[in-house]
């Protein structure tokens, strides 16, 4: 029983550590143009979302922020997007 935990333990540590890599990589194939949903597909959720600016009748403006990842310690990737779709993309060295 305690062997099959212990396998159950590592595949999900295996799995995680995978997803997590998989995550900082794709952060530098985001691309103007791209939409929201395959932004959230790529690399999930933002750390942090601001609304730039939110006027009835004009399109909707967004930031997202990627705080540094384990894998890419240094880079903070931040998104705008307007209307749904990714129209700048700024990353900063943090130290």
């Amino acid at each position: 029983m305690h062997l099959i935990k212990a396998v159950i333990a590592l595949s999900l540590a295996a799995a995680g550590a995978s997803a997590l890599a998989a995550d900082a990589a794709e952060r530098r194939f985001i691309r103007a143009g791209m939409g929201e949903g395959e932004v959230l597909f790529r690399i999930g959720k933002p750390d942090h979302e601001a609304f730039v600016r939110i006027v009835k009748g004009q399109a909707e403006e967004k930031t997202w922020t990627y705080f540094p990842h384990p894998q890419d310690r240094q880079t903070l990737t931040i998104l705008t997007l307007r209307a749904g779709v990714v129209s700048t993309i700024e990353r900063k060295i943090a130290r």
